[in-house]
């Protein structure tokens, strides 16, 4: 025989709990809405992408020359020198006596500056022969002034423009400001890199053949941008995955300037799309997530 007694007891406990169940979920219809809605896929943090101002640069590396460089040498021959009044890393004015040289005959003669400038060499030595043919006693950078000359790739070439404004930092010089003084015609056919003269205006010394770095600013582009994790480059182009009703969605995108981790976003994007702040392999297309707004904006 069956005991049917003991099912029925159990249905007769169980409808209590069942209508509790029912009036909870009719008292709070959100309540089941919710959970139907709510995606089961994995939390990823988001952002909402923001325009940014990208300036345009062109970097140029280089090495430090004299802009003009001026031989200091006796204007006769069979002269010793007697005396040195100046040496190298001097700063000295037009006029001003470098050395003292005796005469054949008796007597001295003084050898002056021609220029003011830095002293950039020196081979005086005391009781040695000059002459006007010989090695220089001196070289002067006329005026202290100094070209950093680099190579820029010829794309960058039609960027720049003679009097740009220049931020240089030279090893062991520090950072100094400079112009483009001038650019070269031609390029080099091997490599494609084309020359670039950028005068140095500064008050320290600076060594020769020394490197540098100069940025050259040569505009300035506004548009959408995101972190450079936001972005995804494959084999079907540059892409950038989006959440829209906590679903993923992937957007082709054109990439322009970058800066500071931030990468424009030219085409692909708009203003306040909401944009997986670490993209990668595991998110497809469709994808359930439940997005978390980051903390810090992106910029």
């Amino acid at each position: 025989m069956t005991n049917s007694a003991a099912p029925k007891s159990a249905r007769a406990l169980l409808a209590p709990v069942a209508a509790a169940l029912l009036c909870l979920v009719s008292a709070h219809p959100s309540f089941a809405a919710d959970e139907a809605d709510a995606p089961n896929g994995a939390t990823v943090t988001v952002l909402k992408a923001a325009k940014s101002c990208f300036k345009a640069m062109v970097e140029v590396s280089g090495t430090v020359i004299a802009r003009d460089e001026t031989m200091v040498r006796p204007e006769r021959q069979g002269l010793k020198v007697a005396e040195i009044l100046a040496d190298a890393g001097d700063t000295v004015t037009a006029g001003q006596v470098l050395a003292r040289l005796t005469l054949p005959e008796g007597g001295t003669a003084q050898v002056q500056a021609p220029v003011a400038g830095l002293i950039a060499t020196s081979s005086a030595v005391i009781g040695a022969n000059a002459s006007g043919k010989g090695e220089a006693l001196f070289s002067i950078i006329a005026r202290n002034e100094f070209d950093l000359v680099g190579l820029v790739p010829t794309e960058s070439l039609a960027n720049l423009k003679v009097g740009q404004a220049a931020h240089i930092k030279v090893i062991g010089g520090g950072e100094v400001d400079g112009r483009i003084r001038r650019i070269g015609t031609t390029v080099e056919p091997n490599v494609q890199l084309g020359q670039v003269f950028i005068g140095v205006t500064t008050n320290r010394r600076l060594l020769l053949n020394s490197s540098g770095r100069a940025q050259i600013t040569t505009g300035q582009s506004c548009n959408v941008a995101v972190p450079l994790t936001a972005i995804i480059y494959g084999s079907v182009g540059t892409v950038v995955q989006v959440v829209r009703r906590a679903r993923v969605e992937t957007r082709q995108v054109e990439t322009g300037l970058m800066s500071g981790g931030q990468v424009e976003i030219r085409s692909g994007l708009e203003e306040g799309d909401i944009v997986v702040a670490r993209a990668g392999a595991i998110l497809r297309e469709g994808d359930p997530v439940r997005p978390v707004m980051a903390n810090v904006d992106a910029k």
